[in-house]
This record gives structure tokens, C-alpha cells and sequence, in this order.
């Protein structure tokens, strides 16, 4: 490992599967299904219910009782749910799966069997495919455009089936492996975030500390996500994102890299809101991007504490990135080849 951390085996079970459920209806059926018919049978499945207000997580756990239920009394978001599955889970290592991600049975084996092949890295990523057309991507891993701009690799295009292993920006969390004990270390998921970007602030501060991510492309998950309503997201999912992309951009990009682009985020976000007018939604973001601005002592509170414990260099984390705009444009993956591991130097 890259830093001062010890990663310890605790004893119990392999793996601890957490599912955050909010209003999540009929797709946790299904994707609880899936979990069941795994090859790899060690693990348990914990459900975060986020005061859902269908009962589908209850009624889920009174059909099962080897289910783990944690109930809270309000929305705490996405990212305080899976911290408070991981302060519960028993296993070393932590899958996170969405809901409405429906696994495929050797998802796990194969997770578990990348982890075992390559013993200095702590975090993965999965294939995602679009459930309602499973010939076409929902992700290769998350991408980290040089102006500060994440986007999930290959999201609607063509999948290529399994294409080499390789080294991703981050995990997308609705479908990721990650050692437990590293997940904890690093203070697991920012819940200042709320939802949207957290996974990608996880993956950032991992590479900051020269934790890489690496794509397994026979893990495969089938992921219901924002395609099944045409692409467009709410007015909720616009606004945090808007103001999670910003807040991570200010607390994660190391100095010299913060610096050389800023102008190169401002001239996207301008585009980005371009785009936005044009399509006739441009109140939600601009919301998000005020929130940001308002409260932009939250990101550098934030700053302070991640890049106190950074190793890596500005190249360090700039070489992990894309540099080649058509790829953001266009949502193309970004993946490298797995050669060496990924250095961080002091």
C-alpha cells in the first residue's frame, strides 16, 4: 500500500453486500434475486432503507431472515446509508450495488477472484450494461476528464464485451468492490455530498493516496439507472450533481493541477449550462451550481483534510485522466492498460 494503513483480514464472512434502498419498488425484488443465485456463496447482504415509503425493504427482509436491515427515520442520502452498512458489514471485503442493478451469478466470483490475482489493489470496478437493453454499456468505470469533469465511461454505447482489465479513474457505486478496512480508513463515503459524485470523491481520494481502481469486465451487472426515463435526469439529480461536481473539483485536484484547470472547468461548466438553456432546464443547475458557490467552505474544509494525506503528484493524477475532449463529448471509456501500477509519487 501506498501509505501508512494497516489493511487487516477481520474474521467472518468474505464479503458484506450493501444495498441502499429509497423508494426502490419492484427492482429490489429482482435485484435480490440475482444476489441469491450467486456462484460465490460467502457473503451477506445488508439493506440501508432510507425511510422508503413502500415498505419494499421490510417486506423484503420478512421473506428473508438472513437479510441484514438497518431502517433509518429520514433520507440521510446515499453516502451516509453505505457508511452505516459498512460500520455494520463483517466481511473484509465491501460490494456496493444499487437496487435497481441486477448481478450477473459469477459478479462476485469474479470480483473476488480479481482481488485474488492482484493482491495490491483494493478497489474494483464492474461492466454495467443497460437493463433495458443489454447491448449497450452503462458503464466501463468512471472517467475523470482534465477539467475536472466525471462521466461513466461508455455510457450508452455499443458494448464491446469483455475487453481487457485495465486501470479506471474510479468505481461507479452502484456496482464496486473495495476492501473494507481501506474503505474505513479513508473515512469511507463524504455524506456532506449527500448523493451523486461521492463515488467518484471515494475513487479520487484512493488515487490521491495511490489506491488505484481497476475495471474487472467479466463482472458483469445489468443497471436499470437514468436510461429507462430517455436520459433525462430530475431537477434532484441535476442540482446535486451540479454542485457535488464543483465541490469535488475544489476539495480533490491537488494544487498545481487545480490551477492549470480552472479556466478548462469554467469554459465546461459554461458549455454544460449551454446546453442545459438549450434543452430548457437550466433552473436546477444553476441552483446546484449556487449552492456550491454559497457554501464553498464545505469543499475547502474538505481540501484541507484530504490533501494533508495526499502522496500523489498533480502529473500523478493528471495522467490518470483524459486529456482528449471528444471523449468527454462523447462519453467514451478511458481505460489503461494494466501493465504497471499506477505510482504516486511523494
Amino acid at each position: 500500500m501506498a501509505r501508512g494503513v494497516a489493511i487487516g483480514n477481520p474474521p467472518g464472512l468474505r464479503i458484506s453486500v450493501v444495498v441502499v434502498v429509497y423508494e426502490s419498488g419492484p427492482t429490489l425484488t429482482e435485484c435480490l434475486a440475482a444476489l441469491r443465485a450467486q456462484d460465490l456463496r460467502d457473503f451477506e447482504t445488508i439493506l440501508v432503507d432510507n425511510a422508503s415509503s413502500g415498505g419494499e425493504a421490510q417486506a423484503a427482509a420478512q421473506a428473508d431472515p438472513t437479510l441484514i436491515l438497518l431502517e433509518n427515520a429520514a433520507n440521510l442520502g446515499f453516502a451516509a446509508a453505505v457508511n452505516q452498512g459498512a460500520a455494520r458489514a463483517r466481511g473484509q471485503w465491501l460490494a456496493l450495488l444499487n437496487p435497481d442493478a441486477f448481478a450477473e451469478p459469477a459478479w462476485l466470483a469474479r470480483l473476488v477472484a480479481a482481488a485474488e490475482s492482484n493482491p495490491q489493489v483494493h478497489a474494483f470496478a464492474s461492466r454495467q450494461l443497460l437493463a433495458e437493453d443489454p447491448t449497450r454499456l452503462d458503464g466501463l468505470g468512471d472517467v475523470m476528464a482534465l477539467p475536472g469533469f466525471p462521466f461513466r465511461g461508455g455510457y450508452t454505447h455499443r458494448d464491446p464485451g469483455p475487453v481487457e482489465a485495465g486501470w479506471v479513474f474510479s468505481a461507479c457505486g452502484g456496482a464496486m468492490l473495495i476492501e473494507r478496512a481501506l474503505f474505513l480508513a479513508i473515512g469511507g463515503l463524504d455524506e456532506r455530498l449527500f448523493c451523486y459524485c461521492e463515488d467518484v470523491d471515494l475513487g479520487y481520494r484512493l488515487r490521491l493516496i495511490g489506491e488505484p481502481t481497476l475495471l474487472v469486465p467479466d463482472a458483469v451487472v445489468r443497471h436499470v439507472g437514468s436510461a429507462s426515463s430517455g436520459g433525462r435526469r430530475s431537477d434532484f439529480a441535476v442540482f446535486h450533481g451540479t454542485r457535488n461536481r464543483f465541490w469535488v473539483f475544489v476539495k480533490d485536484t491537488p494544487p498545481v493541477l487545480f490551477w492549470l484547470t480552472l479556466p478548462l472547468h469554467i469554459l465546461a461548466t459554461v458549455m454544460l449550462f449551454i446546453t442545459h438553456a438549450m434543452n430548457g432546464e437550466i433552473r436546477a443547475p444553476m441552483r446546484g451550481l449556487a449552492a456550491g458557490l454559497r457554501n464553498i467552505d464545505v469543499a475547502l474544509a474538505a481540501r484541507r483534510e484530504v490533501q494533508a494525506t495526499r502522496t500523489a503528484t498533480s502529473w500523478d493524477i493528471a495522467s490518470a485522466m483524459t486529456w482528449n475532449p471528444f471523449n468527454l463529448f462523447l462519453r467514451r471509456p478511458f481505460i489503461q492498460r494494466r501493465r504497471t501500477r499506477p505510482r504516486a509519487g511523494a
